[in-house]
């Protein structure tokens, strides 16, 4: 868990799961496979008020971020970079090599973590296998990839 102001990321609950989908549908996301990833989600709370969301598959060492939405009220405050930021790390943290995300409108927002556009094909073929390569998500969707350097050891040499 993380505690940022008076806003907490956490890892998702299954009775988090409706007010998951209603926050993506509010922000027309698609809900396909939610419910069989809910343990890889992170979510933000504020005054016990779900703002935020953030999700995560894992396809071998891989990772697909997905389902980053966070409440309308909450926009411009922090909350959408503290759940990316949270959800780096956990996907480091597990030994993931690289997070692959596709999107319609957050391309530019997406680089300030280290997020570059790559062509859909240079997607690791088992994340393509996942419902949002496979028609969840339009096939105008910006792809990119962030490569995940394991995070140096306390005392480590650099």
């Amino acid at each position: 868990m993380v505690q940022t102001s008076s806003t907490t990321i956490r890892s998702a609950a299954g009775s988090d799961l409706p007010a998951i989908e209603r926050l993506l549908e509010a922000n027309k996301l698609p809900l396909v496979g939610v419910r069989d990833a809910i343990g890889d989600f992170l979510v933000a709370e504020r005054g016990g008020t779900l703002v935020g969301v953030i999700g995560l598959e894992i396809y071998d060492d891989r990772g697909l971020l997905r389902s980053a939405a966070v409440d309308a009220g909450e926009r411009g405050t922090g909350v959408g970079a503290a759940l990316v930021g949270a959800l780096i790390e956990t996907s480091r943290a597990r030994g993931l090599k690289e997070l692959v995300l596709l999107t319609t409108t957050a391309d530019r927002w997406f680089p300030r973590f280290g997020f570059a556009t790559i062509a859909r094909d240079d997607t690791p073929i088992a994340v393509r296998r996942s419902a949002e390569f496979m028609g969840a998500c339009p096939a105008s969707a910006s792809v990119m990839r962030l490569e995940l350097v394991p995070a140096a050891l306390p005392g480590a040499a650099r």
